[in-house]
């Protein structure tokens, strides 16, 4: 059940709460600099913000942990900062569905019949880590999970890329890579290490349209001690701005899953 719901959520709901921080291992090539913090990286990132009223992607997903692997297709409709509905399905079955809205995140799966309705409160309170509409929106277009300009972050070069530093020295440690021609982000780190845990989101190639840039790759990496979960989502096809459905109801006679 679980991989379906990560999948579902589309990670950064489900396995930022079961992730290992571990070492980055850098080679002999791998040259960091520490450069005078400014403005101009974090600015130039949110020069690349979509213009969009709706966003549909279909996409193929693959998850991988110590025991399975499994291959999936993923429907994904966004009305920018309403609503997401994701529909994941094997050969051509619904087994998955979820709707996420500033206020309300509701899914259900078909494995055990079970289904969740409730808030982001509950949700975070459940996951050890803060979680809201706009981080799953952020990771689905290839934006900072956090707002960077609320922020104060170290600025250092590491591998011809921008690495920002949360400066805030908390359990929680984020750092989030930024191209140095465009200002696109490329990858982010969020870790616990006092609890072990590490994710790690890292996007790969992009595509220009009249709208602005969009990943059309991400691969998400989570490590923890019962071993390392993969999940890699690549997006087939995509428009903008269609007049689009967000359909969701839980099937009767499922379960209602209880978070405490």
């Amino acid at each position: 059940m679980k991989r379906y719901i990560a999948l579902v959520l589309v990670t950064a709901v489900m396995v930022s709460c079961k992730s290992k921080a571990v070492a980055v291992q850098n080679n002999n090539d791998t040259k960091e600099v520490v450069t005078k913090v400014d403005r101009k990286a974090i600015d130039k990132h949110y020069d690349n913000k979509l213009d969009f009223s709706t966003l549909y992607i279909k996409a193929s997903a693959k998850y991988v942990d110590e025991k399975q692997s499994q291959n999936v297709t993923a429907d994904i409709r966004i009305e920018k900062d309403k609503q997401i509905l994701v529909s994941v399905r094997f050969l051509g079955i619904t087994m998955a569905k979820a709707l996420i809205t500033p206020t309300s995140v509701s899914y259900y799966e078909k494995i055990n019949s079970t289904y969740y309705d409730g808030d982001f409160s509950s949700l975070s309170k459940w996951l050890g880590t803060e979680l809201d509409y706009s981080k799953v929106q952020n990771l689905l277009v290839g934006e900072a999970l956090d707002d960077l300009r609320k922020g104060k972050y170290t600025q250092t070069i590491v591998e011809n890329l921008f690495k920002l530093e949360d400066e805030k020295d908390t359990n929680l440690k984020k750092s989030f890579y930024l191209d140095a021609e465009k200002y696109l982000l490329q990858k982010e780190e969020i870790s616990q290490p006092a609890e072990n845990r590490m994710l790690q989101i890292s996007y790969g190639d992009s595509k220009v349209f009249n709208q602005g840039t969009l990943p059309t790759s991400l691969e998400i990496n989570a490590i923890q001690p019962k071993g390392k979960t993969i999940i890699n989502l690549n997006y087939n096809n995509i428009s903008f701005n269609e007049e689009l459905s967000f359909p969701y109801s839980v099937p009767s006679g499922y379960k209602k899953v209880i978070i405490k």
